[in-house]
């Protein structure tokens, strides 16, 4: 297990990284078409191709998830991650024609301040082909790459975070998530992460809850250009799984996201989380089996959430905001 969403047989992860714009995409690439659904909370998603996950839809798997950075002009992404897809072979057949399904998800990094004067069209679409055809098995960078690349929380630079675990139920689930929240994923004024009850082998630092309890823990943060925000995740499993049943893995998946960051789900956040299922390992008993690989899911979201920022780095632009390592890192 490498602690990444690619512990999930059958599928890989691919990022493109733009340093000069302050922005990029990730793709999830399934070797195989996957069951998947989504959850979208908040009041300001950006997402291509979700209503085609509603599980009455006549489309029953993906080839692809998009996470991208840009807001609206990153919607582009999944045509790239199509175009690769077209060219492997790939897609919805309809006769001759194959159409490749690649729903996607967008946050908010266009005031960042990387350089967006990029004329007529926006880089999205060649960003989402490189990410596609960069995509492997194994470790997945984290930090400031991707669809990471531009995110930022209401106090720290936020980024591409995550990880994985083996559920009760002996099924495999994996989180990977790009944190860009309108609230913060730490204690007060304090490095502690709010995640630090779901982390394992000191993954983000291993500082546990605070000790006291700060005074500030309860303040809530927001960040300065509140319109800059969304959270944007997929959660996977190897189990086999309806599209009811990923629609409901993701709605248990988002828990992970309240636990890790305060506030979450706001007017101002569109948080989307995709759930994908590889469909390697049956379900022995359905309801508990969906029970656990649902609670490991929001636990390993949350873990992902608090590794994006642990392992980011600072954008080299006026006024970017802090890395968790340079404000916190030498302190115990």
């Amino acid at each position: 297990m490498l602690n990444a969403i690619t512990d999930v047989a059958g599928l890989t992860v691919g990022h493109a990284t733009d340093l000069v714009r302050a922005t990029g995409v990730t793709a999830i690439i399934f070797d195989q078409p996957a069951v998947c659904s989504v959850d979208v909370r908040g009041g300001a998603p950006g997402t291509r191709e979700t209503d085609l996950l509603d599980p009455e839809r006549t489309v029953q798997a993906v080839d692809a998830i998009a996470l991208s950075g840009g807001s609206a002009f990153g919607l582009e992404a999944a045509a790239g991650i199509g175009a690769w897809l077209v060219a492997q072979g790939r897609g919805f057949a309809i006769g001759a024609t194959r159409v490749p399904i690649v729903p996607g998800a967008i946050l908010f990094d266009l005031l960042n301040g990387g350089d967006k004067s990029w004329g007529r069209y926006g880089p999205y679409r060649e960003l989402g082909f490189s990410a596609a055809e960069a995509a492997r098995a194994g470790p997945v960078a984290m930090g400031t790459v991707g669809a990471g690349t531009g995110a930022n929380t209401a106090d720290l630079k936020g980024g591409l975070g995550t990880a994985s675990a083996l559920s009760p139920s002996g099924h495999r689930v994996g989180a990977l998530v790009a944190v860009n929240a309108l609230g913060s994923v730490t204690i007060g004024s304090t490095g502690h992460f709010w995640a630090a009850t779901d982390e394992q082998h000191g993954e983000f630092g291993g500082r546990g809850l605070p000790s006291p309890w700060p005074a500030d823990a309860n303040r809530i943060k927001l960040k300065g250009t509140t319109a800059a925000n969304t959270t944007i995740a997929l959660v996977a499993t190897d189990a086999v799984l309806t599209k009811a049943e990923a629609r409901h893995l993701a709605v248990m998946a988002q828990d992970g996201l309240g636990r890790a960051i305060r506030p979450i789900h706001t007017p101002l956040d569109g948080d989307t989380v995709f759930a994908a299922a590889t469909g390697k390992q049956p379900l022995a008993d359905i309801p508990r089996d969906m029970a656990l690989i649902g609670a490991t899911a929001a636990s390993v979201l949350a873990r992902a959430v608090a590794r994006a920022v642990h392992e980011a780095t600072a954008l080299a632009v006026p006024g970017a905001l802090p890395a968790w390592r340079a404000e916190f890192g030498a302190s115990s």
